[in-house]
Formats: C-alpha cells, sequence, structure tokens
C-alpha cells in the first residue's frame, strides 16, 4: 500500500495541492473572516481537480493491473486524502496564531479561530469524508455527483454550526465567550472532533471496499 500512497503522491497529485493549503491558509488572516470556508476550499478545488486527474489519466486501470488487491488501492486513496486534508487544516491552525496576534480586540460575528472551532472543522471534514468515499466508490470513476453532494453536506453542517454559534447564547459561550479561555473545554471539543473525524473515516473505507469489489473493471 506504501507504493500506491507514493504513487499518487509523486505521480497522480498536482503538485499544485501540496501549495495550494499555504496560499489558502493565509485567508485565515483576513480579520472576522468566515473561517469554515478555508478548509472548505479542500471541497471545492482540490478534490474535484484532484479526481478529474486521475480519472482522465486512467488510474483506475492502471491501479488495478498493478499486483495489489482492491482493498489496497481504497486505502491507499482515502490516505491521499486525509494526507491533504490534513495539510489544510494545520496549516490553517498555524495561520490562525497570526491572526490572534494581530487583531487581539477583533470583535468577531463569525466563529473565531480557537481550538474548539477546529474541532467543528475536523467534524466538517468528517462529514465530507463519509459521503464522498462512500459514493465515489459506488463506481470508483464517477465523483461529480460524489463531490456535489458531500461538499453540499459539509456546507450545511457549516452553516447550521455558525447559525448555533450565532442564535444559541450556550453555543455563542463556548466559542464566542468564557468558554474561549478554558483551555480544557476548547481542547476537548477539538479532541472530539479529531475522533469523529477518524471514525467517519474509517467507516467511510469500510464502506467503499464492500463497493468497491462489486465494481466490474473493463
Amino acid at each position: 500500500m506504501y507504493n500506491l500512497v507514493m504513487k499518487d503522491l509523486k505521480l497522480g497529485v498536482n503538485p499544485w495541492f501540496f501549495v495550494l493549503p499555504l496560499i489558502i491558509g493565509c485567508l485565515m488572516l483576513i480579520p472576522g473572516w468566515v473561517y469554515f470556508i478555508v478548509p472548505l476550499y479542500f471541497c471545492f478545488i482540490t478534490i474535484p481537480n484532484m479526481f478529474s486527474g486521475f480519472k482522465s489519466q486512467n488510474d483506475l486501470m492502471f491501479s488495478t493491473m498493478m499486483p495489489v488487491t482492491k482493498t489496497d488501492i481504497v486505502k491507499s486513496r482515502i490516505t491521499v486524502i486525509v494526507i491533504l486534508e490534513l495539510m489544510h487544516l494545520l496549516v490553517a491552525m498555524i495561520f490562525s496564531i497570526f491572526t490572534f496576534r494581530l487583531y487581539p480586540d477583533l470583535t468577531y460575528i463569525f466563529y473565531p479561530p480557537h481550538m474548539g472551532f477546529w474541532g467543528l472543522c475536523f467534524i466538517m471534514l468528517a462529514i465530507f469524508n463519509i459521503v464522498f468515499i462512500s459514493m465515489y466508490y459506488k463506481t470508483a470513476y464517477k465523483y461529480g455527483a460524489a463531490t456535489t453532494a458531500s461538499t453540499t453536506a459539509a456546507i450545511l453542517f457549516a452553516g447550521v454550526a455558525q447559525w448555533a454559534g450565532i442564535q444559541s447564547p450556550w453555543v455563542n459561550d463556548i466559542f464566542y465567550g468564557s468558554g474561549t479561555d478554558n483551555i480544557a473545554l476548547q481542547l476537548s471539543i477539538l479532541m472530539a472532533g479529531l475522533v469523529i473525524f477518524i471514525a467517519f473515516t474509517l467507516i467511510a473505507y469500510r464502506i467503499a471496499v464492500k463497493r468497491f469489489q462489486r465494481v466490474e473493471i473493463i
């Protein structure tokens, strides 16, 4: 599987997508912006373009001609997706540190990028993964509908979460008020988001393997 991952990283994925997190991460420096959009750019740009490239390269046929199992093909592709997702989130987190330093007294309308916010971002990408990966591996070829459905699901989660943060006094206090000074609470939300991300991705992997086993590759 390691060789499949390296094949994708070196040959299948355009080097631009390894630079993109650095460029997109700069958007975290915009004061008071809708920071949910930063990781969503992974869904908007990276996934459709990356899988378009795999399709145009006839990567599926090439991979199945190699002495590897379908399970390894799925596992390696999901590993590549997760690597890129983590790059987007980690770079954005680093930029968010500078955001707080640059605007220490800023009043936020949308979520400030505290640790709890990044927990929500992990959940958002978890939802994206379980929808996209599960749908895509019905064919392991058609990515359009899977991209649209998964991106829509992620946007809906971000919209509902942001609405709750503005409308609910309890949620607002956690992400805007006194809860932001509670390191244990913020860290707990971050870790909960990470656990959900891992769990949903593993569930998506199991579904994908079962579906890919039934795909006829001609």
